[in-house]
């Protein structure tokens, strides 16, 4: 028969091991477990855009000139025709004294010459006059036969040529005065006279009826012909633009609702795409990546009213909504990875991670359609860690 003492001993032995066995046992590995449910699910893409006016009209400065102070401010409406500046000739430059003795001279030469071409009339009168009585001599000669008609001929032709001669002096005198009056004028113009007389102004005017968007030129200055002076169009006709990726251009189609949130309004805004723009352009990432772009144009959809505090310029986030479901069996996302060809999924049972695989349908960022292998109700690990294999034991963290 065993003594007691033998029979305490084996029960000791028989506790420490059951102790050794409990201590090194594999401890259920912490997990984040999620739901298989069936909800509303939606695929984005997701890029930040922004407002803007759908027609901006650029005014520029017609002619060279002097803008005169622009009395409008940003935000300012303007009415079809309105003038919206105005523009004066170029102001004359100040005389220095090298400029002043010039222009001197030349008014000096211009008097002179004026004075010559005024001799050579009276001397081109005093031979007209001559050469009319000589050829009126010659006439009464040739009616008495003094003379022959050759020289009554060349008597004509004299007294036409001094004729003539002497309009030329006329008109010479004519063009020494003009002559003259330009060259006091460049004396008598110069930037420093305050009291020279504005000359004619030209009035620029709007196109359109709209708001102020943007003043190029506020203050007066001298411009040049096509310098933009101010930019003017309606903010009520917005529109929106967002710069995607070409990868996600060509999954966007002219339709496409849009959904802009985080614009600062309580509710999301409705938008649809109007133009995909067949040209892409290159930008570069915050990375430093360089990225193929295409620019999407939207209208907003939504009720004036719930958007009219926005403005041109504004930030927006645009959501592309390229499908959408709503009762449709899902999983989160963070659930599925890959086993061999297809998806699979850690199926929470009996606190057991069991491994399964699954047929995925649309996927978005947050869910994937199920579209076999799970059930409503399902619990599945999320991120499942290398820890994680097929049956291994689980604790929800």
């Amino acid at each position: 028969m065993p003594s007691r003492r033998s029979i305490g001993l084996a029960i000791l032995v028989a506790v420490a091991a059951a102790a050794l066995a409990w201590g090194f046992r594999s401890q259920p590995v912490a997990v984040e477990i999620g739901g298989v449910k069936r909800a509303p699910l939606a695929v984005t893409v997701e890029e930040e855009g922004r407002t803007r006016v759908r027609d901006r009209f650029e005014i520029s400065a017609p002619v060279a000139g002097f803008v005169r102070r622009l009395d409008l401010d940003v935000g300012d409406g303007v009415a079809r025709n309105q003038v919206v500046a105005e523009l004066e000739p170029l102001r004359s430059t100040v005389l220095d004294p090298r400029t002043q003795a010039e222009a001197e001279a030349q008014v000096a030469s211009a008097e002179y010459a004026l004075q010559a071409a005024e001799q050579k009339t009276l001397a081109a009168e005093a031979e007209a006059r001559r050469a009319e009585h000589e050829y009126t001599r010659r006439k009464k000669l040739r009616e008495s036969g003094g003379v022959s008609q050759e020289e009554v001929d060349t008597a004509e032709l004299l007294a036409r040529r001094t004729v003539a001669e002497q309009r030329s002096a006329a008109f010479a005198v004519e063009v020494a005065r003009f002559e003259l009056e330009a060259a006091r004028t460049a004396l008598s113009y110069s930037a420093a006279d305050p009291a020279a007389a504005p000359g004619e102004r030209v009035a620029v005017r709007s196109p359109v009826a709209g708001r102020v968007l943007r003043l190029v030129r506020r203050s007066e200055g001298v411009v040049a012909a096509g310098e933009v002076l101010i930019e003017v169009g309606d903010p009520a006709a917005l529109e929106v633009e967002v710069d995607v990726l070409s990868s996600d251009a060509v999954r966007i189609a002219p339709g496409t609702l849009v959904r802009l949130s985080r614009w600062g309004g309580d509710a999301d805004l409705l938008a649809r795409v109007r133009v995909v723009e067949p040209a892409g352009f290159t930008k570069v990432s915050a990375l430093g990546v360089e990225e193929q772009r295409v620019w999407v144009i939207a209208d907003i959809t939504s009720p004036p009213e719930q958007w009219q505090r926005l403005g041109d310029g504004y930030r927006v986030e645009a959501a592309f909504v390229l499908w959408q479901g709503q009762d449709v069996l899902q999983v989160p996302a963070g659930a599925l990875f890959r086993h061999g060809e297809g998806w699979a999924v850690f199926v929470v049972e009996d606190d057991r991670a069991v491994r399964r695989e699954v047929s995925i349908g649309h996927r978005s960022a947050e869910a994937a359609e199920v579209v076999g292998g799970l059930t409503a109700g399902e619990r599945v690990v999320l991120h499942p860690s290398n820890r994680i294999e097929d049956g291994t034991r689980v604790r929800e963290r």
